[in-house]
């Protein structure tokens, strides 16, 4: 199946003063307070005690007892616990944010209750840089950071790549969701699906915290669904040594989409044992969804956009369902075999079993036609890294030095069914018996592997510490290896990919003021060459590694209780395209240029806030006979913004209200721009209120997503156009025992 990209004389989203003027206005909150406490930092630094100086005329190298690690397993968050003050960047370790030169937000497991966030979706919602949109004909999620696409396989779980659950993660389990802004090659290596450019997630399970846990949640929608979660957690031991953390979910029903059916199960295990040098951890993760009757993407073929259908309309096959099943376990150590010095190793293993019918509608100038699809899919990936990590000090300068290795290695085993296709229709959508799928790949019973991807690198760096660390420059490089072997469904090897690469990195830290830092960056992204189409001279070839540069600066706030940012930065991506020679080449370049203001905390006591804009400037550049050269890139907005917040109501203690605007600027579905959808905007509003029945603490939990119940198209991803949620209800009733 194949879009027609056709002239079509609509006119193309322009910028508006709105849109320029709330930028201004994003930028100037995020940096109003800073500037107001910026007296406040310089007299602390006044009357701090400068550190001592003594040593520093040693030319010996000498090795310092402090640990670039922060107390305890998690960093700090901000004000009202919602996010944090830093996370473990990779190979770096964990650091506090200010402390380094790249863009990340961590979202926590409070975030996640007080916003009842069933999914990943849902958790990202509140990032001002990152929009949600689905996989390609199934239900997967998918996001869009810095104008790039992240697929769900590209997500990384307790930093290790090849093991998240495919397709839907549930929140469950999970104590913080790390969303790193910007090309990460280095940090984490390159990605096995090769979607990471614009930036990563990585998601941190949970585990026993010193204070002991039982926590019961009951939760319910307004279309019927119900579930719940049960959360314990607990240490053992004469110094609580031992730690266990178990995690139990279970929703079903209704969605707030017409017909629409989910069920979930969700089971973790977190088993940890931490010494005076030695800690050990064990995870083991279940999860299961099934989707039944899910309302799918839309495929656009024909020179116009259709009309959304009606926002809670469903126009998905009663036939249809997914099934996704994943089981994951991950263990790792870490060993302080000298002070300062920390030696690590971790390695996980995940086996997906995942099966469904699925049918998307697509929309052409000749009406609208879908077929039935049935795809049983096995995967198993394994994954592993190994590394140490140091500090020490050279006459005035100290280095922190890190030195790892990784591995990771995907198997995806899968076959398909196909039927002819049939009419039908997104806005009165007849059913229809489930046809006859003569049209098959593979054997259904047991299907065999259609790719292989194998990824090995080894990475160093030195952070420098000039000026008692006020100046902090990190260079570091990353040597990686990718192998790629695909299959045909009838086991022929049809592809044998060997390639590797050395990306670097330079980044730079200064803090002039205690609570300030500014920063600047060049990283890369790395990704696995494109494969040319049937349709090229030179069908079948694979492309070398993409290398994806960026360039970043930017300038940090943070006093404990509330930060803020503000980035600007240039990551330029190859395009390929098949030239006039008829050779499936990587000559062009997508250039996205843009410019991140956030802040997050709580500026006020009582008022906490999540907001922040992004505006991007994306071109295409070099593009075959320069045709689209200067236009913009399927699927990337230029202005997006979050202004979300949460009010404590002094007159009722315990009572809390919260608010969340969302806008998303308009979205070309074709690469000749002459296609669009249209920018939408949705509210969501909610309540919370923390009580005491009978002896135990009790939160009762409301929320309205999507108030106006507002049908919109929220993403063009790929040719596919998709759907955002409708009007939904959520309740849910958390009490400690």
């Amino acid at each position: 199946m194949s879009v027609s990209l056709r002239q079509f004389p609509q006119a193309r989203p322009a910028k508006t003063p709105v849109h320029r003027a709330a930028i201004l206005a994003a930028i100037a909150v995020a940096f109003s307070l800073p500037a107001i406490a910026s007296a406040q930092a310089a007299q602390a630094i006044q009357s701090a005690e400068p550190p001592s100086t003594s040593d520093t005329t040693l030319p010996a190298v000498k090795v310092q007892a402090n640990k670039d690690a922060l107390p305890g397993d998690l960093a700090p968050t901000f004000g009202g616990g919602q996010v944090a003050r830093g996370t473990d960047f990779g190979v770096l370790g964990q650091k506090k944010n200010i402390d380094v030169p790249f863009s990340m937000t961590t979202y926590t497991s409070k975030l996640m209750e007080d916003q009842q966030a069933r999914t990943l979706a849902d958790v990202l919602a509140n990032d001002p840089a990152v929009r949600s949109t689905s996989g390609y004909a199934n239900f997967a999620q998918a996001f869009v950071i810095r104008g790039f696409l992240l697929a769900g396989d590209d997500i990384s779980l307790n930093g290790l790549y090849g093991i998240t659950p495919r397709q839907l993660v549930a929140t469950d389990a999970l104590e913080r969701v790390d969303v790193f802004k910007g090309a990460n090659a280095f940090l984490s290596g390159a990605s096995p699906a090769g979607s990471a450019v614009g930036g990563g997630i990585n998601l941190q399970l949970k585990r026993a915290d010193d204070k002991p846990l039982t926590r019961v949640t009951l939760e319910g929608t307004g279309s019927g669904g119900f579930g719940e979660h049960i959360d314990v957690g607990r240490r053992f031991g004469s110094q609580d040594q031992f730690g266990i953390r178990v995690n139990q979910a279970n929703s079903d029903g209704e969605t707030s989409v017409d017909g629409e059916h989910r069920r979930d199960n969700t089971t973790a295990v977190a088993l940890d044992w931490r010494g005076e040098k030695l800690r050990l951890y064990a995870d083991f993760l279940y999860q299961r969804q099934r989707v039944n009757d899910g309302r799918p993407d839309v495929f656009a073929t024909g020179n116009f956009v259709p009309a959304t259908p009606s926002a809670s309309y469903n126009y998905a096959q009663t036939f249809s369902y997914s099934s996704i099943e994943d089981t994951v376990g991950i263990l790792r150590a870490e060993y302080d075999f000298l002070p300062g010095w920390t030696a690590y190793i971790a390695g996980g293993a995940r086996h997906t079993d995942e099966h469904g019918i699925y049918s998307n509608p697509s929309v052409g100038n000749a009406g609208t036609t879908a077929s039935a699809m049935y795809v049983p899919h096995k995967e198993d990936g394994t994954s592993a890294e190994v590394g140490v990590r140091g500090n020490f000090r050279t006459g005035p300068v100290t280095h922190f030095v890190t030195a790892g290795a990784s591995i990771v290695r995907v198997d995806s085993q899968s076959a398909y069914s196909l039927s002819k296709s049939f009419n039908t229709d997104i806005y009165n959508t007849p059913q229809v018996a489930l046809p006859a799928m003569p049209y098959t790949g593979g054997n259904l019973a047991d299907p065999q592997t259609v790719a292989l991807t194998l990824m090995r690198s080894v990475a160093i760096s030195d952070t420098l510490g000039f000026l008692n660390d006020r100046v902090l420059f990190t260079i570091g490089a990353r040597h990686q290896e990718i192998n790629s072997n695909g299959f045909s469904y009838t086991g022929v090897q049809n592809e044998a990919y060997n390639d590797s690469v050395t990306t670097p990195l330079f980044g730079l830290v200064v803090k002039p003021w205690q609570n300030v830092a500014f920063f600047a960056n060049h990283s890369e992204a790395l990704t696995i060459g494109q494969q040319a189409p049937s349709t090229a001279s030179n069908f079948g070839q694979l492309l070398p590694p993409e290398r994806s540069k960026q360039y970043e600066v930017g300038v940090k706030y943070d006093n404990g209780q509330y930060g803020a940012s503000l980035a600007a930065f240039q990551i330029e991506k190859p395009s390929t395209y098949t030239n006039s020679a008829n050779v499936f080449v990587a000559d062009g370049n997508e250039r996205h240029r843009g410019v991140e203001a956030s802040i997050t905390g709580e500026p006020l006591k009582g008022v906490r806030l999540i907001a922040g804009a992004t505006y991007i400037d994306a071109r295409q550049l070099d593009t075959a006979s320069g045709a689209t050269d200067g236009l913009r890139p399927i699927g990337v907005p230029s202005f997006i913004f979050n202004v979300g917040g949460e009010y404590d109501v002094p007159l009722l203690n315990g009572l809390t209200l919260t608010a969340r605007w969302t806008h998303t600027g308009p979205q070309y579905l074709n690469a000749t721009n002459t296609l669009a959808i249209h920018a939408w905007d949705t509210v969501d509003l909610g309540a919370r209120y923390a009580t005491v029945l009978f002896g135990r603490q009790t939160t009762f939990r409301a929320s309205v997503l999507n108030v106006a119940n507002k049908s919109y198209w929220a993403s063009t991803n790929g040719g596919y156009l998709f759907q955002g949620a409708p009007r939904t209800f959520l309740l849910s009733m958390t009490t400690d025992f």
